[in-house]
């Protein structure tokens, strides 16, 4: 990566330069994570502060009720967790008939993300546990000002899930969603966030909290119980990784959809793709054949990785796989791949780093935007809808069983170079996170675009068959030689809704100043000093 670099998109933008630095996807969360650099705190303290923050200010995409991943360096080693909740423990297959549904209590998981906030501050953290919410807990009580990025998927989110349970009551107080520069308390929220912050999260999965939780699934008639939230454990899972041009991507194993950037990226380094430029059409024709590709074998193999005995992440990462998987992309034609047979062997990001090199990459999610919609009653915890990500095909690994993590959309992403911290990066947004991945790595690493440059760039998504939706910044020239390959393209606006997701992106540069860049798609900033 070099940097500077004279962007080729316009941009609002220059990347930020600092020493310490949080970004993130709505400003008044970075400002909470910087101020606890500010107050002594290292880069896990203001991840934590920020994600805590960003429960408020930005439900569209996370809550109380989320999910989340991290990978961190420590200054010393690279570490993964997964804080995905299981399924209750009395899901089964026959439990939803023919189809899993996508809202309401029939799709709450344990949450997972509390038990990640615990997991990082006590192995990592300086500050204590309690001082991480004061911001979220003083946005919550005093009310944040919405802002318009986040108003807007507020009013999609009103019309679609106002009759899901606790779900106007406390996010329509008015009989509406917030528009952007209202004032939007949440005092329940600052009760719940005070709880877990006096107990050190206890409340949340043996205490009180997790009490209501079971209480208002049972009035439901779901089955979620307080013995599944005492049961939910973190797991420092480690990364996977794989190379390309000298640096290492590496992301959280299964059962994330991270394997599919390293897949694709692994295929692509069996291309020409070095001898094109990042717009051109016969690179864009590369990518999106080997995004397809991985993006298949994903859906079709990876789960829990308890349930991933046929297949394993080893076998998916093999490089003569890779290489044979490659070796299927035609460059004069699109094409709709299958799953291949390898043999054994609404979320948001945030990213922060600090002056003693701590860097962490962080997502935490409801899945769709709110989630499942469901709101405990008397506590503003929003819960998610994870339980869609499975199957109910018989024998598939991701089919839905009890106890068990679904199928996960949200990933971080970290690149490292001989052995040492490059870039702590994301791209929320269901389906396009993978695809997103691949686009920052491309960008930045083979094609030199700066963290802003690469962010501001026309993004793509593969999606079904040969299809593929492009930002409406694409170039008509290079759309319409695409589309003479066999591509149906699909030109959409960037700002709709989920579709490309936001990038955040924290560069360690040669001199141990990080640059920063922040997606325009999304209200955030990147900070520092």
């Amino acid at each position: 990566m070099r940097f500077p670099a004279l962007s080729p998109h316009p941009s609002r933008r220059s990347a930020v330069l600092a020493t310490s630095m949080v970004a993130t996807s709505q400003p008044l969360a970075a400002q909470a994570g910087l101020t606890m650099l500010a107050q002594g705190g290292n880069a896990v303290d203001a991840a934590l502060a920020t994600a805590i923050a960003l429960t408020v200010v930005e439900p569209t995409g996370n809550g109380l009720g989320s999910d989340a991943f991290a990978i961190l360096w420590d200054g010393a080693a690279l570490h993964g967790l997964n804080a995905s909740g299981r399924s209750p423990a009395a899901w089964t297959p026959e439990r939803f008939g023919g189809a899993m549904p996508e809202r309401g209590w029939e799709t709450v998981t344990v949450p997972g993300a509390v038990g990640g906030w615990i997991a990082l501050s006590e192995r990592f953290g300086r500050l204590p546990f309690d001082d991480l919410f004061q911001p979220a807990i003083r946005y919550a009580r005093e009310g944040f000002a919405v802002s318009p990025v986040i108003a807007r998927l507020w009013g999609i989110g009103a019309r679609t899930l106002g009759d899901q349970p606790g779900f106007a009551a406390h996010f329509m107080p008015d009989g509406r969603a917030p528009v952007a520069g209202e004032r939007f308390a949440a005092p329940d929220t600052a009760a719940t966030l005070a709880a877990i912050a006096r107990s050190g999260g206890e409340a949340f999965y043996r205490g009180a909290l997790a009490e209501r939780i079971a209480a208002e699934a049972a009035r439901h008639g779901a089955v979620l119980t307080a013995d599944d939230m005492a049961a939910n454990v973190p797991d420092w899972c480690g990364t996977i990784h794989a190379g390309f041009d000298g640096a290492d991507l590496h992301e959280i194993p299964p059962n994330g959809q991270g394997i599919a950037a390293l897949m694709a990226l692994g295929m692509l380094s069996h291309t020409d793709i070095r001898d094109h430029g990042p717009d051109d059409p016969a690179a864009l024709h590369l990518m999106w054949e080997a995004t397809k590709l991985a993006l298949r074998d994903a859906e079709a193999y990876v789960a829990d990785p308890a349930a991933m005995a046929a297949v394993g992440a080893a076998d998916l990462l093999d490089d003569a796989y890779l290489s044979a998987r490659a070796a299927l992309i035609d460059p004069a034609r699109a094409q709709d791949f299958g799953a291949g047979a390898p043999t054994r062997g609404g979320t948001v990001y945030l990213a922060a780093a600090d002056r003693d090199g701590v860097m962490v990459s962080f997502i935490q999610s409801n899945y769709a935007g709110f989630g499942s919609g469901v709101v405990v009653l008397g506590t503003g915890i929003h819960m998610q809808n994870r339980g869609c990500g499975f199957v109910l095909e018989p024998g598939h690994p991701n089919r839905v069983a009890g106890g068990k993590r679904p199928f996960h959309t949200i990933i971080p992403g970290f690149l490292m170079e001989n052995g040492a911290p490059r870039m702590a990066f994301g791209v929320m947004g269901g389906p396009m996170q993978a695809q997103g991945h691949v686009q920052m790595i491309l960008r930045t690493r083979l094609w030199g675009e700066d963290v802003q440059a690469a962010a501001d760039a026309p993004r793509w998504r593969v999606t079904e068959g040969l299809g593929v939706a492009c930002e409406s910044a694409m170039p008509g020239a290079t759309l319409d030689a695409l589309a003479a390959l066999g591509h149906r393209i699909v030109r959409e606006p960037p700002d709709s809704a989920f579709g490309f997701g936001g990038a955040q992106l924290i560069h360690r540069l040669d001199s141990g100043v990080y640059a920063g860049g922040s997606d325009p798609r999304k209200d955030g900033c990147a900070v520092g000093f």
